[in-house]
């Protein structure tokens, strides 16, 4: 129960202080008031909270596959509200990308916290299950906030150019993570045909690992990819790639270089 409980609460963890800690980079380049983070923590706690009590009656909806689909949908719009971010982000409307940042914090915190809440909520009628379980959580939570530490003081730590570059990656990387969970979801909920997975490496690098937790965060790895998921990641992360198309210009370098600095 131990191991369960820092295997579950990492993977979202995880996720949410990854995407933190490289939203807090660019807010920290573009010299943005903090104050979005506060305002996000609070209204994305708060809807964790208000979404794991009802889940109950979400879960009914959409013939009892509520859940799937209100948690896709939120990952679509995630990858939304990056590609809108990255348009933004070259013409620096610092007002709109300050909003959009506290946005994605917002979806992130509600979908990952309301996870971690429903999954303690379950051990409520449980008091002798429940220690090993808040301990397991917080060893969870510690290693995603390490690993969140982490790759924003690395990333602070290259130049101003290749930091910028490297974050606008992980960016696109996120959203192809975040198309590739929805299809996830949605053919768990019948509504997107499963298919074969496209290759295995379980034996090697298992999902719940944390070196494949800690992957799946950071990249969206899968041990068993199905083919929509695979093309939906790919798809996606092309996208948004492509969509960053002008920070990776050479005409661009001086003006970002100089526009991005600390």
């Amino acid at each position: 129960m131990l191991l369960s409980s820092v295997i579950l609460v990492l993977r979202e963890i995880l996720e949410a202080a990854l995407i933190v800690s490289i939203l807090l980079v660019f807010s920290r380049q573009l010299a943005l008031s903090g104050r979005w983070i506060g305002t996000a923590l609070v209204v994305g706690l708060l809807g964790a909270t208000i979404y794991a009590a009802r889940i109950g009656e979400v879960s009914d909806w959409f013939g009892y596959v509520g859940q799937e689909v209100v948690n896709a949908t939120m990952q679509l719009i995630l990858c939304g509200l990056v590609a809108a971010f990255i348009l933004l982000l070259y013409r620096q409307r610092r007002r709109a990308l300050s909003w959009l940042m506290a946005l994605v914090l917002v979806l992130s915190l509600t979908r990952e916290g309301s996870e971690i809440l429903i999954y303690y909520s379950g051990f409520l009628h449980q008091p002798e299950l429940l220690a090993p379980v808040l301990l397991g959580g917080g060893l969870g939570t510690g290693i995603g906030l390490s690993a969140g530490a982490l790759l924003y003081y690395g990333l602070m730590a290259l130049r101003p150019l290749y930091r910028q570059r490297l974050s606008l990656v992980l960016l696109a990387l996120f959203g192809g993570n975040m198309v590739s969970q929805a299809t996830l979801l949605l053919i768990q909920a019948d509504w997107l045909p499963a298919g074969g997975a496209v290759w295995d490496s379980s034996t090697y690098l298992p999902d719940q690992s944390v070196v494949g937790q800690l992957l799946y965060a950071l990249v969206g790895y899968e041990a068993t990819p199905s083919g929509l998921q695979t093309a939906g990641y790919l798809g996606a992360t092309a996208v948004l790639l492509f969509l960053q198309w002008p920070f990776w210009r050479p005409s661009s370098e001086p003006r970002l270089s100089q526009a991005l600095k600390p």
